[in-house]
């Protein structure tokens, strides 16, 4: 089940990011308490942000925050990846946008495989100077319009 996320989902939200973050990038793992995590969701992504999460059997199991023409997070929980949460996750975004654009790492092999098989276009490689974990990351951008 999809639906818009709400205040009291933010502690669950951030522990979806952390499992996922961590299994996708084990190098990266343990940059931040699961306070932190729990405080930048609640204070940070919810006051800039419009989430959605998907629940399976009353669990969340994957979230996306976009904004303004961004997705912020999108993350699924490792053992219900592939089963097309993700792609239900991506396209609550582009319900409410005809653009997106996003940033991922550049070693996230298998993220840069998922967008650009919805459509994502390579905008862009940096060495990683704009992010706090200084890893080498790609922008990605998405149109409606053909």
């Amino acid at each position: 089940m999809l639906r818009r996320l709400e205040f009291d989902d933010m502690n669950q939200a951030a522990a979806v990011h952390r499992k996922s973050f961590d299994q996708a990038l084990p190098h990266l793992a343990g940059l931040h308490t699961q306070e932190e995590d729990f405080q930048f969701f609640r204070e940070r992504v919810f006051s800039t942000c419009e989430l959605w999460g998907y629940f399976e059997n009353r669990e969340l199991a994957g979230i996306v925050a976009f904004r303004d023409g961004w997705i912020d997070h999108l993350y699924v929980l490792p053992g219900s990846q592939g089963r097309g949460i993700g792609t239900a996750l991506l396209n609550a975004a582009r319900d409410h946008f005809a653009k997106l654009s996003l940033w991922t790492f550049r070693c996230n092999q298998s993220a840069r495989q998922f967008y650009e098989k919805h459509g994502f276009l390579l905008i862009r490689e940096t060495g990683g100077t704009g992010n706090e974990e200084n890893e080498p990351d790609v922008m990605y951008s998405w149109s409606s319009a053909p």
